[in-house]
C-alpha cells in the first residue's frame, strides 16, 4: 500500500514540475517525464531508493534523447519551410508604379518562364517599368 502511494506521488510531482516548469524544448521535457516515470518504476520494480535512483536516471536519459530527436525534426522541418519561402520570394519581382500625386503602390509580379505575370493574370514578355504599370494600376 506504501509502495503503490510512493509511486504515485512521484509520478504525480514529476507531472506537477512539467506544467509548472514549463521546458522550452522537447529534450528538457522528455527527460522530466522520463525522470518521474523512470522513478516511479524503479520503486515498483526495486522497491528501495536504489531501485528509484536508477529508474530515474535511465528514464531521463532516454527522455533525454528522445526529446532531443524530436527538437532535430522540428529543426530541419523548420529549415525547409524557411528554404521553401525563401524560393518562393525568388519567383517574384516588386515594381513600385509612381502615381501622378506622387504616391507610390507596390506591384508584385510572378515569374513565369520567360516573362511576369501581374496581380490581376496579365502577361508581361519582360520586367515591366513603373510607367508600363501606371495605366493599370496606378493614376
Amino acid at each position: 500500500m506504501f509502495k503503490g502511494l510512493l509511486v504515485l506521488t512521484t509520478v504525480f510531482i514529476g507531472a506537477s514540475a512539467i506544467f509548472v516548469g514549463g521546458c522550452q524544448s522537447d529534450a528538457g521535457t522528455g527527460a522530466l517525464i522520463g525522470g518521474a516515470a523512470g522513478a516511479g518504476a524503479g520503486q515498483l520494480i526495486g522497491g528501495n531508493t536504489g531501485g528509484t535512483l536508477i529508474g530515474a536516471g535511465v528514464g531521463t536519459a532516454a527522455g533525454y534523447l528522445i526529446g532531443n530527436e524530436s527538437d532535430k525534426r522540428k529543426e530541419k522541418k523548420k529549415d525547409a519551410a524557411n528554404e521553401a519561402a525563401l524560393a518562393a520570394q525568388a519567383n517574384y519581382e516588386t515594381v513600385w508604379v509612381t502615381n501622378t500625386n506622387s504616391s507610390k503602390i507596390s506591384v508584385r509580379l510572378a515569374k513565369q518562364g520567360p516573362g511576369f505575370i501581374g496581380p490581376r493574370g496579365e502577361y508581361y514578355d519582360h520586367l515591366p517599368t513603373s510607367d508600363e504599370l501606371r495605366p493599370v494600376y496606378g493614376f
